[in-house]
């Protein structure tokens, strides 16, 4: 139990391995993940590194796999996840692998080139079908009109200065310079094509104005999209041809369409071989479609085959280079033989590591046995807490403000009891708080299944990982709800109301709020059995009770916390045989919070047994009217002010207050100076007495020896026992700074750590009212409407009800709870005895590595 409440003890260790062995040693100290290594050349560029050309070859395998995995997420083919894991392969096995793998991608490397060119060809061929289609229709148009395509042509070119231009567009008018048509003879071409359809406008337009208006464009859309080899989107195209006249129009034109990536295809101006060319285009594009089917039959083949694997071989390949990458801080002796490694390991689990050498020893055949000893050192060793799945999310909560100090008193435990409790204190609705008990219940028992899926949602994870937490901040919810008696804002009448209430039928029907006063005969003297009575429910002054009862109980269990922490800070002390921190600081600290506030804490408890709500002539000193106010109180006495006289009241709570006030002031002040000048003063005569003893020693050392000259004062840095051992010595200006501030934020601390609590009741009251306007502003409107109507009506406002109260009385208000609950833990509590300055142990790890891969894998 004691790694559960402070860290593990570890040690540096050096480790000597054998050539041969290493790397199956490295590979069973993975699994087993409990050694951190140290880099042992650290300047050494990774370039020059032993193993650098293996990492080389794990990353070229890991590149290769990546792109399979590629291929068949583009595919749709799932990989098959069996949850095993497979042992890291033996250097000889890398081969092999790596044969595999590039057998794999030439292949599909292969395929997939086959595969473009295929279709790049069945796209030319379906564009040209689509051409010959498209462009008879305009031809058969023309010859439906008597008239021959290039003499109507001619004619368009030759008639006028201007030609109305026919076209999908609309009406352009087409122009010609002015020539003698008599001496020059016109033979009109024509060129056909495919283009994007969004780019037709802009093409139009650019043949427009470089022609000069002498060409003539017919367009007609392709109804069907077509696939494009390179990327395999969908693109919508049109074809088109361009009528025109003489070489330099052509050259512009097709000067053009390059431009516009147009595709160029050949059209017969002749039927007859238009009609044979579409026949042997249909054929082309049948045979195609076959040999398409088969090549992609096979390239499925082939990654279905690579699904089946493809998790393994990732495990595999990255358990390789983590371990050539470990190998690579090690260093050779001089024989070249043998590596050598420096590591942290927990002591408990040095007998572990042992027998994961030898298994490693045993697994490579090797007959000298690994070497591991213990080192001695003055390094502040990593930090390593033992945590399973119920306390790591707690562990990560703590670990997020700071890395426990080596050995330092581990908050986590007493965390997993005070952070649920105070966010209970806030949240406290039994029905909320079952809501979220049921759903922290559902991820715990379906933990596995829900594991299995890898959901890449970082809010799911974020959630998952803390289902514990969820699950016993939702059960301490559900038993403060209880003592609140709030469950969806109403309470529950169980054990029978101590209160007989007389009312009349003003107070049902014009909903007259009734105040509760228990020094009247309504109230029959006794408590309600277990929580609050659920008459206050009804009372109008509820609100006004419930403030002092929580903000009270906020103060107590506030004062307690903080008091827990300066305890917890005296297991360091003692841990660490710091007697000067005992001395010069628990003790100070401990007085000044118990004098003041745990004193206010006391007088809470006294006032609530003194006083009584009815007056009592035998108790007339101890009537309500008499009750004094704890907050003015505790001022009185900070400030040696006697209190107010009332009439018939006695002065002080109980006999001797004003003389133990003042006593517990006094020596509450006097901590203050305690806290500050004690431990500066106390290191710095135990510097001056080390001095002079050093000083001394060197006299004599100098008298026996025979020097005629005076030794100099020796002003090297002495240790001087007290803190974690010893404490250096230190400037006496810095010394003496450090503990002002450190005194001053305790003192103030105090105080503002003390009204930081209030927050338990403030939000608690939030939370309150808030469920309680919920439920009258929403709900209580669908109890209203009666008949067949109310029914529906009920319906629907039910689900706006139950909407609202999970999105923002559940979710919003136990956000805001939690992360009032995580401050009042980091500054209010951890801030008494945690440093949190130290750093993690960082073991070599393969389930970390392969998890830390995957989380890389979801995100990209």
């Amino acid at each position: 139990m004691g790694s559960l409440f402070r860290s593990e003890e570890m040690t540096l260790c050096q480790l000597f391995l054998q050539s041969e062995a290493a790397y199956a040693c490295v590979s069973e100290l993975g699994e087993l993940g409990l050694v951190q290594f140290r880099d042992l050349n650290p300047d050494v560029n990774a370039f020059q590194r032993k193993f650098v050309n293996e990492v080389r070859r794990c990353d070229e395998m890991e590149r290769k796999l990546r792109y399979l995995e590629k291929e068949i997420k583009k595919d749709g083919i799932p990989m098959l996840d069996t949850g095993e894991n497979p042992e890291a392969p033996q250097p000889r096995e890398m081969i092999d692998l790596e044969a595999t793998f590039e057998k794999l991608e030439n292949e599909l490397r292969e395929v997939n080139q086959n595969a473009e060119a295929l279709k790049r060809n069945f796209l030319e061929l379906t564009e040209l079908k689509q051409i010959l289609r498209k462009t008879q229709v305009f031809f058969d148009e023309q010859h439906e009109g008597g008239v021959n395509p290039t003499e109507s042509m001619t004619r368009a070119l030759i008639s006028d200065d201007s030609i109305a231009r026919q076209g999908n567009l609309g009406s352009v008018q087409l122009g010609l310079p002015e020539k003698t048509y008599e001496t020059e003879e016109f033979f009109p071409c024509f060129v056909a094509g495919v283009i994007l359809r969004e780019r037709i406008p802009a093409f139009e337009r650019m043949l427009w104005r470089a022609c000069r208006g002498n060409v003539f464009l017919r367009q007609a859309e392709i109804e069907t999209p077509l696939e494009d080899p390179s990327t395999s989107d969908q693109v919508f195209k049109s074809v088109f041809i361009i009528f025109f006249q003489g070489d330099q129009l052509k050259t512009r034109v097709k000067k053009i369409c390059e431009g516009f990536r147009a595709t160029l295809y050949p059209c017969p101006e002749a039927p007859a071989d238009r009609r044979e060319m579409a026949m042997g285009v249909m054929t082309r594009i049948e045979d195609l479609n076959t040999v398409l089917g088969q090549t992609q039959d096979h390239r499925h083949r082939v990654l279905v085959a690579a699904a089946k694997n493809i998790k393994n071989w990732f495990v595999k390949v990255r358990k390789i280079k983590a371990i050539y990458h470990t190998l690579n801080l090690f260093n050779l002796d001089v024989t070249q033989k043998c590596l050598i490694a420096e590591c942290w390991v927990p002591v408990l689990d040095i007998e572990n590591i042992q027998l994961a050498l030898r298994r490693g020893t045993e697994r490579s055949g090797s007959s000298v046995p690994p070497i591991l000893n213990r080192m001695e050192t003055c390094e502040d060793p990593p930090t390593y807490n033992h945590t399973n799945k119920f306390t790591s999310a707690f562990q990560a909560l703590i670990d997020s403000y700071g890395i426990a100090s080596y050995r330092e008193m581990n908050p986590a435990p007493y965390t997993i009891i005070t952070f649920p409790f105070l966010f209970a204190i806030m949240f406290g609705d039994a029905g909320h708080g079952l809501l979220m008990t049921l759903f922290g219940l559902w991820m715990i028992l379906k933990e596995k299944p829900l594991a299995a899926k890898k959901i890449d949602s970082e809010i799911w994870n974020i959630f998952f990982g803390g289902r514990y937490i969820i699950f016993l901040m939702g059960a301490f919810s559900m038993y403060t709800g209880m003592m609140y008696n709030d469950i969806f804002s109403k309470s529950f009448n169980i054990f029978g109301s101590a209160w007989k209430i007389h009312y009349n039928s003003s107070v049902i029907y014009d909903e007259i709020e009734m105040t509760l006063n228990p020094s009247t005969s309504d109230y029959s003297g006794s408590p309600y059995t277990f929580g609050l009575d659920p008459v206050w429910q009804l009372s109008k002054n509820k609100i006004i009770f419930q403030n002092a009862y929580k903000m009270k109980i906020s103060i107590i269990f506030g004062v307690l916390h903080m008091l827990f922490g300066v305890v917890l800070g005296l297991f360091n002390h003692m841990y660490f045989k710091d007697k000067i921190k005992i001395i010069c600081e628990f003790i100070p600290q401990l007085i000044f919070l118990c004098f003041l506030f745990l004193y206010m804490v006391l007088l809470m408890f006294i006032k609530w047994l003194m006083y009584y709500p009815t007056d009592d002539k035998d108790k007339i000193t101890y009537s309500p009217h008499c009750a004094p106010s704890i907050l003015i109180s505790f001022i009185n006495m900070v400030l040696f002010k006697e209190p107010n006289k009332v009439e018939d009241c006695a002065d002080y709570m109980y006999n001797g207050e004003m003389g133990i006030e003042r006593f517990l002031v006094v020596i509450a002040v006097i901590c203050v100076p305690w806290m500050l000048l004690a431990k500066p003063i106390y290191i710095m005569r135990n510097q001056k007495k080390s001095n002079y003893m050093v000083s001394h020693e060197q006299m004599n050392a100098a008298t026996e020896n025979g020097d005629a000259e005076q030794p100099a004062h020796n002003n090297t840095v002495h240790r001087v026992e007290g803190g974690h051992g010893s404490h250096a010595e230190e400037d006496l200006g810095e010394l003496f700074i450090h503990q002002g501030i450190h005194t001053i934020e305790y003192v103030l601390g105090s105080v503002s750590h003390t009204a930081s609590y209030l927050r338990l009741w403030a939000l608690s009251l939030a939370h309150a009212q808030l469920s309680e306007v919920l439920w009258q502003m929403v709900l209580s409107k669908g109890l209203k409407v009666q008949g067949f109507e109310g029914g529906i009506a009920l319906y629907i406002i039910f689900s706006i009800w139950a909407s609202l109260t999970v999105a923002i009385l559940v979710l919003m208000e136990g956000l805001s709870a939690f992360l009032h609950t995580l401050r009042l833990h980091w500054v209010e509590f951890q801030s008494k005895f945690y440093s949190g300055i130290g750093h993690g142990f960082q073991p070599f790890s393969f389930e970390t590595i392969l998890d830390s891969a995957a989380t890389q894998t979801a995100d990209e």
